[in-house]
C-alpha cells in the first residue's frame, strides 16, 4: 500500500517530515487501523493513499498497482469524512445513489445498487427522507452506504466516529465491523481513539512522528508493545526504572521484580498493566510493601494508586465485585505483586 512514503511540508529550515520513509502492506479484506496522536502523520497517510496529497517520494500501490500519479477519481477508493459531507437536499436515497449517478451508471442498476446499501446500512425505512432529518448515527450511515455504493477496493475512513455521543459511537464501532466483514473491502480507518483500534481492527499501525512505531494485532500490540511510546499510548502502564539483574529488574528500594533482562545490563525501563497488578496483604511472603494513596471507583473495578519503597508509583486495577466491598482506606499498607509474566523490558 505504500512503499518508502515521504512527505515534507515546507523547505529549507521550516520543512516538516509528516512521513519519514513509511512502508506499509496492507492485505486484502482485513480492517486495518492508522493508530496515533493529533500531527502522528495518520491522515496525511490517509490522504496519500486517497490521492488528495503526492508523496514527497516514494510510491502508493493498490492492488499491486503503483497509483502515485492518479488522481482521486481514477483510483479504486472511497473515503467517509468525518464531517460526512452528505448533500442536505437530496434524499438518502439519492444521497448513496449519487457517486454511481457521477459515473454513468444505467437507472435500474442505480436502483438495485441503492436498495442493496440500504439493507446494508438498515435504513430502508429513511430512503425518501432528507438527511438533515436524520440522526447523527442514520447520516453515519447514509455515508458509509454512498461509499460502498460503486464497490471500492479500498474504503478510507478519517475519524467518522469522533463527532457522536459515546454510546452511539461505541454501536456504529460494531456496525462498521459488521459491514466490513459483510462486504469484504478492505477497510482503512483512521483514528487516534485506542478503544475503537483495539474494539474494530484485524491490525493495527501506531504512529508517532511520522513513523510506524508498531504494527500487528491488536492483542499483540496491548500485551507486548514495542517501546514506551506503545505502551503508554495504548492502555495504560506502569513504568518502573530499575537496574538490570539475573531473572529480572532491581528497584532503587532492593526489591528484585521478575523480567526477561537477558543480555541486558544497567538502567531498563519495566512495563506492567494495571490489571495485572494484585493487592496482597502487607506482610505476605515474596510481596512488594506498598501504601495507598487514593482511589477511584469506575463501577466495573478500582483503580489504587500506590507507593513503593523507593518513593514510585503505580497503579493497581481491581475488579469490584458483586456485594461491592468498601475500598481500601488511603493510607492503608498493604503488599502487591505482579502476574507471571507480565512484566515487560521496554525500548525507550
Amino acid at each position: 500500500m505504500a512503499k518508502d512514503v515521504i512527505k515534507a511540508f515546507g523547505q529549507g529550515e521550516t520543512v516538516v517530515r509528516a512521513l519519514d520513509n513509511v512502508s506499509v502492506e496492507i492485505k486484502t479484506g482485513e480492517f486495518f487501523t492508522l493508530l496515533g496522536p493529533s500531527g502522528c502523520g495518520k491522515t496525511t497517510l490517509l490522504r496519500l493513499i486517497a490521492g488528495f496529497e503526492m508523496p514527497s517520494s516514494g510510491q502508493i500501490l493498490i492492488d499491486g498497482q503503483d497509483v502515485t500519479g492518479q488522481p482521486p477519481n481514477q483510483r479504486a477508493v472511497n473515503t467517509v469524512f468525518q464531517s460526512y459531507a452528505l448533500f442536505p437536499h437530496l434524499s438518502v436515497a439519492e444521497n448513496i445513489g449519487f457517486g454511481l449517478k457521477m459515473k454513468g451508471v444505467a437507472k435500474a442498476e442505480i436502483d438495485s445498487t441503492v436498495k442493496e446499501m440500504l439493507a446494508l446500512v438498515k435504513l430502508e425505512a429513511m430512503a425518501g427522507r432528507k438527511t438533515s432529518q436524520l440522526s447523527g448515527g442514520q447520516q453515519q450511515r447514509v455515508a458509509l452506504a454512498r461509499a460502498l455504493a460503486p464497490r471500492p477496493k479500498v474504503l478510507l475512513l478519517d475519524e467518522p466516529l469522533s463527532a457522536l455521543d459515546l454510546k452511539l459511537r461505541k454501536e456504529m464501532q460494531v456496525e462498521l465491523k459488521r459491514l466490513q466483514t459483510e462486504t469484504g473491502i478492505t477497510f482503512v480507518f483512521v483514528t487516534h481513539d485506542q478503544e475503537e483500534a483495539l474494539t474494530m481492527s484485524d491490525r493495527i499501525a501506531v504512529m508517532s512522528a511520522g513513523r510506524i512505531q508498531q504494527l500487528g494485532a491488536p492483542r499483540e500490540i496491548y500485551t507486548k508493545p514495542r517501546n514506551r511510546f506503545v505502551a503508554s499510548f495504548i492502555g495504560e502502564t506502569n513504568f518502573l526504572n530499575a537496574t538490570a539483574v539475573a531473572g529480572g529488574g532491581k528497584l532503587a528500594s532492593g526489591q528484585v521484580i521478575a523480567a526477561d533482562t537477558a543480555g541486558k545490563s544497567g538502567p531498563v525501563t519495566l512495563a506492567v498493566r494495571p490489571e495485572h497488578v494484585t493487592i496482597t496483604a502487607a506482610d505476605e511472603a515474596g510481596a512488594i510493601p506498598a501504601e495507598v494513596l487514593g482511589s477511584v471507583y469506575f463501577g466495573t473495578d478500582m483503580n489504587y494508586q500506590l507507593a513503593l519503597p523507593d518513593g514510585s508509583e503505580i497503579e493497581a486495577c481491581v475488579q469490584s465485585g458483586v456485594s461491592g466491598e468498601a475500598s481500601i482506606a488511603k493510607g492503608a499498607k498493604v503488599g502487591i505483586r505482579f502476574a507471571p509474566g507480565s512484566v515487560l523490558l521496554l525500548e525507550d
